[in-house]
C-alpha cells in the first residue's frame, strides 16, 4: 500500500500517522514523554527521547512489508528552537516557549531596535518574550555567549525533525514566518536586526514548504519534506479544498481566527488586540485572532457544574434554546466588545433558572468577545463563510449564536480529523501522490438563524 509517514507533535501527544493516497489514515501512534528540566530549572521537551522515538518508529515503519513509505513529513508546534553544533549534537535543551524573558534585555533590544510598536508592525509579531522566538537566539547571544558561539544552526522544531531523518538542516518559511519577530512582512526578508546581529548566520537556508528532499532508509529512497508550523499545516486541508475566501475559525484551549485572503496590513490598533500576521505554506500572509475562548469556557463550566450540581460535561446535553437568550437580555443591557473580560462572570448565577438557562448566557457572552475577534480579520468580506473547527464545532449552542452573530454570512461546523497532520502531507502531495486530492475531505454543517 502506498502511504506517506507524518510526525505531527504536540506539546503534550506526539502522534505519527501512515495515510493512504485517499489521505485516510491506515497507521497511528501516540506517545506522550516527561518533560525535562533546562539548566534554569524551567520545564522543557525532553529532546533527546523524541529523537529516538522519531528515529525509531521512521526505521520500523519503513521496514514493515505492507506499507510503501514513498514520503514523509512533520508537523510541530512552533515558537520552539533546537540548537545544534557543527556535528550536529544538540547545543541547549529545546527552551520552553513560556519560560520568563528577561526585562534588561527585552529593554536593551527596543532601545537599540525601535519602540515595540514599530518593530511588531515591521515583523507582525506581538511583544510575545519567549514566544517571539528570534528573542530565544538574542538571549543565548546576550546571557549564554559561549553556548551561542557552539551553535552551527538554530533550527526550528518541525525543520529539526526533518533534520533527524535527512541530515540536512534547512529553514522553513512557516516557521520563521510566525510570530517570530524575526521576518521583515514588507521586505520578505529577514528583519534589519536579525543582520546585525548576525543572528542569520545561525539560521539554516530558506527552502520551499511544496517541495522535498531524498534519504535513503533501508536501500529505500524516500521523498521528505522539511516540516511545517502546525497552524499553517492546519489551514492547508481548508485552502486545497476551497478556492474562494473564506476566514477559519479554530477552536481549543484558544479559538484563532484566520483569514488568508486579507492582505492588509497590520495595523496598530489590531496589533494592540493580539493581531498578528503569519506566512502560509504557500508564501501568502494570513491574518490571525486569538481569544482564550476555551479557557473561560472551562473555567465557567467547572463553576457552574458546582452551582447546579451537576457533573463537569452536563453542557454536551443541552439543546439550543433561543428563546433562553431573548429572555435574559434587556433592551438597556449592552454588550462587553473586547477580548480581556468576559461579561458572565460579572453576572448573578442566581439569576437563572436552570443550568441550560445560564449556560445559553455563557455562550452567549464569549460569542459576544468571539464576534468582535473574528471581525479583527474579515476586512472588507462581510459575505464570506465562516468555517468552525475544533471543540465548539461539535456544541449547537455555541454554532447557533455565532450564526446570530453574523447574520450576512454562512456559519459551517467543519470537521477534518487530524488537520495539521493532513496539511502536512498535503502541502508535498505531489511528490507522492498521483490521484487527485479528495474532494470530501472536509465535513460541512451548515447553521443559519432560521434553521
Amino acid at each position: 500500500m502506498t502511504v506517506i509517514a507524518i510526525f505531527d507533535i504536540g506539546k503534550t501527544n506526539k502522534k505519527f500517522f501512515l495515510f493512504n493516497e485517499q489521505y485516510e489514515i491506515v497507521l497511528e501512534r501516540t506517545q506522550q514523554f516527561a518533560e525535562s528540566i533546562d539548566e534554569d530549572g524551567d520545564s522543557c521537551e525532553n529532546v533527546k527521547e523524541l529523537s529516538e522515538w522519531v528515529r525509531q518508529t521512521l526505521e520500523e515503519v519503513v521496514s514493515m512489508k505492507k506499507f510503501d513509505v514513498k514520503a514523509l513529513n512533520y508537523s510541530a508546534y512552533g515558537a520552539s528552537f533546537v540548537h545544534i553544533d557543527m556535528n550536529g549534537d544538540l547545543v541547549t535543551p529545546l527552551y520552553n516557549y513560556l519560560k520568563p524573558y528577561p526585562g534588561e534585555l527585552k529593554e536593551k533590544f527596543y532601545h537599540t531596535y525601535g519602540s515595540e510598536t514599530e518593530i511588531s508592525l515591521e515583523t507582525a509579531s506581538p511583544v510575545l518574550g519567549n514566544l517571539n522566538s528570534g528573542m530565544q537566539l538574542y538571549r543565548l547571544k546576550y546571557a549564554r555567549n559561549t553556548l551561542f558561539k557552539r551553535i552551527r544552526y538554530s533550527l526550528h522544531l518541525p525543520q529539526y525533525l526533518s533534520y533527524l531523518a535527512t541530515g540536512k538542516a534547512y529553514s522553513d518559511i512557516t516557521s520563521i514566518g510566525c510570530h517570530t519577530g524575526l521576518w521583515d512582512f514588507e521586505k520578505k526578508d529577514y528583519h534589519d536586526w536579525v543582520y546585525a546581529e548576525k543572528i542569520n548566520e545561525k539560521l539554516a537556508p530558506v527552502f520551499p514548504s511544496t517541495e522535498t528532499v531524498e534519504l535513503t532508509i533501508h536501500e529505500k529512497i524516500i521523498r521528505s519534506g522539511i516540516g511545517l508550523h502546525d497552524s499553517s499545516a492546519a489551514l492547508i486541508p481548508y485552502l486545497a479544498s476551497f478556492s474562494e475566501p473564506f476566514v477559519l475559525i479554530s477552536t481549543g484551549t484558544w479559538c484563532i481566527s484566520l483569514n488568508p485572503f486579507n492582505n492588509e496590513p497590520l495595523t496598530a490598533a489590531e496589533l494592540k488586540e493580539d493581531c498578528l500576521c503569519y506566512v502560509a505554506y504557500n508564501g501568502r500572509p494570513v491574518k490571525a485572532s486569538r481569544l482564550f475562548a476555551g479557557n473561560e469556557h472551562e473555567l465557567q463550566v467547572n463553576i457552574l457544574s458546582e452551582h447546579f450540581q451537576v457533573d463537569a460535561h452536563h453542557y454536551k446535553k443541552i439543546v439550543f434554546t433561543a428563546a433562553f437568550i431573548k429572555k435574559n437580555i434587556t433592551d438597556s443591557e449592552v454588550a462587553v466588545a473586547g477580548l480581556h473580560a468576559s461579561h458572565f462572570s460579572k453576572r448573578n448565577l442566581d439569576d437563572f433558572s436552570s443550568y441550560a438557562e445560564a449556560y445559553h448566557m455563557l455562550l452567549y457572552d464569549i460569542i459576544q468577545q468571539q464576534k468582535f475577534s473574528t471581525a479583527l480579520v474579515l476586512g472588507n468580506q462581510k459575505t464570506t463563510p465562516i468555517f468552525v473547527d475544533g471543540g465548539f464545532a461539535k456544541n449547537p449552542v455555541y454554532m447557533n449564536l455565532l450564526a446570530a452573530a453574523f447574520p450576512g454570512m454562512e456559519v459551517f461546523a467543519a470537521s477534518v480529523s487530524q488537520a495539521s497532520a493532513i496539511g502536512a502531507a498535503l502541502a508535498i502531495h505531489p511528490c507522492w501522490n498521483s490521484k487527485p486530492v479528495p474532494e470530501d475531505m472536509i465535513g460541512l454543517k451548515y447553521y443559519s438563524i432560521t434553521k
